[in-house]
């Protein structure tokens, strides 16, 4: 953060200083994760108050608390810790007038964009890019508020949970390039339609300046759509095949997408009337187009497409539990896609996990647990999802937990001679597998987050390695 003093900061955000101090670091809330001379924000949660661990995080090298009492370090007090926390946010962004922020949104891809298109600008200049999915009213300051006077680029990205959510990000971290990268069925249980989340999606571009650029995914019927929804110059991504009058060759096209062996993709990436080649690093069917949008970012921010295609080669996933590929010393290959899930990403990773089993030859076992926020249509998208998976020919599928039996459900039903296995949770999962799978074998290991299915991508890749049956 710039360097600011107790005073400062409580003028900024309208609070009292109780002592003083010099903030030189950014803020935090988790003192696991501390910021040296930085700034700890007190939130006030269901089980944890952080005005107790004040102390705590002076010992982790906090210098102040930004809370709604006063603590025993240096505190700013504020009747409503959220809402001081984004006047700090934007205050610290109007005074780095140099800084471009990049903002994205989109049901699925967003992190896996966003570490792309941060690899990308950091290797032209001081890059500040979102931690993890630090992506709502608390996480869009607290990654503003990483920015130093030598920030040339902040990445941002957004998500929403209602109508209105996005448009308050912006108003924190007001974007000059902003993308769109789709609208999914994520949180439709939340929002009640597609529709409805492509209204909520679209407030990014909205606010854009007219000198700005909008990103929007040309594959996505509903992101193509919002173009009239901004004065800013639009620049459109995707799939260079299939075109019409009504959908005409975006300006960021990618072509000739070639998979390998472990799912690592090759395509041509053109854009006004030049081409590159790119070869990326990381494991997954729809990287190309993860990567074709921070390409399309990046070129709106003013890198040359062979820059961009060179850095986007040289790009590893920074983001830990997406499609994160492991291989235990007797062979068995895990990959870890734990972080979340939705219909969507669901099927994306099982295209990916079928692909590496007809390339390889190995047997293909999915390990799948609940997806969240889905409302009233839960059941059906997870027996939709099972469906997938035995269409895709996946070989074995285990179902994690009572919330997940519609996954295995559907992967009956097709009746393409898979296994299918219901488990009560991810104990019994993991025992099965410990028993169940050997060196021949390719794991893929997703749900949403609150299923914690890292623990049995975890157990896999530190047992011992048993023979296991076929099955």
């Amino acid at each position: 953060m710039i360097e600011m003093s107790l005073d400062e900061i409580a003028h900024v955000v309208g609070g009292t200083a109780h002592g003083e101090a010099l903030v030189r670091g950014g803020a935090f809330i988790d003192t696991r994760t501390p910021e040296d001379g930085g700034l700890f924000v007190a939130v006030t949660g269901q089980r944890v108050d952080g005005h107790d661990l004040a102390r705590a995080a002076g010992d982790a090298g906090a210098v102040a608390v930004l809370g709604t009492r006063p603590t025993e370090l240096p505190t700013v007090v504020v009747a409503d810790v959220t809402t001081a926390l984004g006047l700090l946010a934007r205050h610290v962004v109007d005074r780095l007038p140099d800084v471009v922020v990049l903002a994205m949104t989109g049901s699925q891809g967003k992190t896996g964009t966003k570490d792309y298109l941060a690899h990308v600008l950091s290797e032209d200049a001081p890059t500040v890019a979102t931690r993890g999915n630090f992506n709502n009213e608390l996480g869009v300051p607290l990654t503003v508020l990483r920015a130093t006077s030598e920030t040339r680029y902040l990445v941002v990205e957004m998500g929403a949970r209602g109508i209105g959510h996005i448009a308050e990000l912006c108003a924190i971290a007001p974007p000059r390039v902003a993308a769109v990268l789709n609208v999914g069925s994520a949180h439709i249980g939340e929002f009640g339609s597609r529709e409805a989340i492509a209204l909520a999606k679209g407030e990014i571009i909205e606010a854009l300046p007219a000198d700005g650029t909008a990103v929007l995914n040309a594959d996505d019927d509903l992101v193509a759509a919002m173009a009239p929804r901004t004065h800013a110059q639009v620049m459109t991504f995707g799939s260079a095949s299939e075109r019409s009058a009504q959908h005409p060759v975006p300006d960021v096209a990618v072509s000739e997408v070639t998979t390998d062996e472990l799912g690592r993709q090759s395509f041509e990436l053109a854009h006004r009337g030049s081409g590159a080649t790119v070869h990326l690093a990381t494991i997954g069917a729809y990287q190309w187009r993860n990567a074709a949008a921070a390409a399309a970012m990046a070129l709106a921010a003013g890198l040359d497409l062979d820059t961009v295609a060179d850095s986007l080669g040289d790009a590893v996933p920074a983001s830990r539990w997406r499609m994160e590929l492991g291989e235990r010393p007797d062979g068995l290959a895990v990959l870890n896609d734990a972080y979340n899930a939705n219909p969507e990403s669901m099927t994306a990773a099982l295209e990916t996990l079928a692909g590496i089993g007809a390339r390889s030859g190995r047997r293909t076992v999915a390990v799948l647990g609940q997806m969240l926020e889905l409302g009233d249509g839960a059941a059906e998208a997870h027996r939709g999802v099972g469906a997938y998976a035995a269409e895709a020919g996946i070989d074995v599928l285990v179902a994690v937990g009572d919330e997940a039996a519609a996954i295995a459900e559907g992967f009956t039903a097709v009746g393409r001679g898979g296994v299918s296995i219901a488990t009560a949770g991810r104990d019994e999962a993991a025992d099965w597998l410990r028993h169940n799978v050997s060196a021949a074998d390719v794991v893929l290991v997703k749900a949403s987050r609150g299923a914690a299915l890292e623990l049995i991508a975890d157990d896999l890749l530190t047992g011992s390695g048993k023979e296991g049956s076929t099955t």
